[in-house]
């Protein structure tokens, strides 16, 4: 298989298009690519996530492998296409959606300048059940049949913060004192550290192909789930039981995880769908054609551990607030929580920003005032001082306290976020977000809830009833107030 290991073209004169930039690998590989000098244009179908990225020199731009038109956008005067796209439909949707991206695609590859394609798929076992892992390979199938040469690089487990799979065994760990694990923890699997990932990832970019290739990227160690939890289990510090036998009910099922885990539950199916077999692999080729040091399974689950507050916390929805990072504890759940409701309203925008910037005020939260004092006051009774009121100016700005709350995001006329500053097991925030739709507006109210382990899920599901009554009386509210200053011009 002919290999070109020099580059025809410096990094400031390749341009890269990453093609769902807006998921995991793909916003720690689009600032890599730049920082290594290449033109880098970050497509996805949340342009607006991209952007919240501020990432310099990068261009953001929407794109749908459902709408050709968006992608014939994404891919003008680039050289390289970086594939990170999966769909997570239910099984009997799932590979006809791949079909159609990698269809689609390949029909706006025809009239573009890209010249490569490099894909990011996952190894694949002798005998594939899982859905998702059959659809991964099919997706290579079908570029492979188009007429540009394709590199499909084929990862199992990620071990980095924010990997769905290494979040699960995270949050399983923590939450749970005694684990009863299911059958395909005796399964193998050999993960690599995010890092490292990345590091073939560029590399490829820098070593351009004249034919189709596959490689497995593989870490240095190919052992069982079980193993590998014994490991975090040691590195964590906690004191946690591996009960060799699973209860009968088979107590970690999807429903289950869904309610122990702040991973999003379409990710953790197909988590679930690829553990329940061996994944081998043969990663000799890969390492010849880009050789490292490969970091240790220990070293990797250390390195992700001290990094997750900044990885969280450097989002856009956190804003980086000190405040939030001085909160953080190490055992936080990476992803969080969330509830919220959402209405659809003809106030405009302008009055229902200007009914936000009153919170605290005359109206308090807009709905059920004795619901919020009576929280105020077990707060205190717990012994934390937190200052009541609002700032007297009429807008308000970062760092305004009110009712306890710390205003940490303002974005006038889109959104405006609130950090959640009384005593309880864990880190949340309160989001408003509006958006015009034409004829109609709408308000989402939301909140989001960074788990300390099992006391921080109780604290959360005791909430929720709680939590969903008030967002609808809210938002109601701040509807209503909203229409009523249209109606008065003002």
């Amino acid at each position: 298989m002919p290999l070109s290991h020099t580059q025809t073209r410096a990094p400031s004169e390749t341009r890269v298009v990453v093609l769902g930039a807006s998921g995991y690998i793909g916003q720690h590989l689009v600032p890599l690519l730049r920082q290594q000098g290449y033109q880098v244009t970050a497509a996805a179908r949340r342009r607006d996530k991209l952007v919240a990225q501020k990432w310099p020199g990068v261009r953001c731009c929407f794109a749908d492998v459902y709408h050709n038109a968006s992608l014939r956008d994404a891919f003008a005067d680039a050289d390289i296409l970086i594939y990170l796209v999966h769909a997570m439909s239910d099984d009997d949707e799932l590979f006809e959606k791949e079909r159609q991206a990698a269809q689609n695609t390949l029909l706006a590859l025809k009239d573009s300048s890209i010249s490569q394609i490099i894909y990011l798929g996952a190894i694949q076992p002798e005998k594939p059940s899982s859905t998702h892992l059959q659809a991964r390979k099919l997706t290579g199938n079908l570029f492979r049949m188009g007429p540009l040469p394709v590199t499909e690089l084929r990862a199992s487990m990620v071990i980095g913060p924010g990997s769905a799979a290494f979040e699960v065994m995270r949050d399983m760990i923590y939450n749970l004192p005694v684990l009863t694990p299911p059958s395909w923890v005796r399964n193998h699997a050999a993960p690599i550290a995010l890092n490292d990932l990345l590091y073939y990832l560029v590399g490829l970019v820098e070593h351009p192909a004249s034919d189709h290739r596959i490689f497995d990227a593989a870490g240095p160690e190919y052992l069982s789930y079980r193993q590998l939890m014994e490991r975090f289990i040691a590195l964590s510090g906690k004191r946690r039981w591996l009960m060799p036998v699973p209860l009968p009910t088979q107590l970690l099922t999807l429903a289950f995880l869904d309610l122990l885990t702040s991973v999003p539950t379409p990710l953790v199916k197909a988590l679930i769908q690829g553990l329940r077999q061996d994944l081998p692999s043969d990663s000799d080729a890969l390492r010849q054609l880009l050789p490292q040091p490969l970091t240790t399974i220990d070293e990797a689950i250390i390195q992700t551990l001290a990094s997750e507050a900044q990885q969280v916390l450097s989002t856009p929805e956190w804003a980086s607030d000190p405040d939030a990072y001085r909160r953080w504890r190490p055992g936080y759940a990476f992803y969080p929580k969330q509830a919220g409701f959402r209405l659809e309203t003809s106030a405009s925008t302008r009055a229902m920003w200007e009914v936000l910037q009153q919170l605290g005020g005359e109206e308090g939260f807009f709905y059920a005032p004795s619901l919020w004092k009576l929280r105020q006051r077990i707060d205190r009774l717990m012994g934390n001082k937190t200052r009541l009121g609002r700032p007297s100016q009429p807008k308000l700005a970062v760092g305004d306290s009110i009712d306890g709350w710390k205003v940490i995001s303002v974005v006038p006329e889109k959104s405006l976020t609130l950090l959640f500053g009384m005593k309880a097991p864990g880190l949340g925030r309160l989001t408003f977000t509006l958006k015009d739709h034409g004829e109609r507006r709408s308000l989402e109210i939301s909140a989001g809830w960074h788990p300390a382990g099992a006391r921080g899920l109780c604290y959360w599901y005791g909430m929720m009833p709680a939590h969903l009554f008030l967002f609808r009386g809210m938002a109601k509210r701040i509807a209503s107030l909203a229409r009523q200053k249209d109606r008065r011009g003002h």
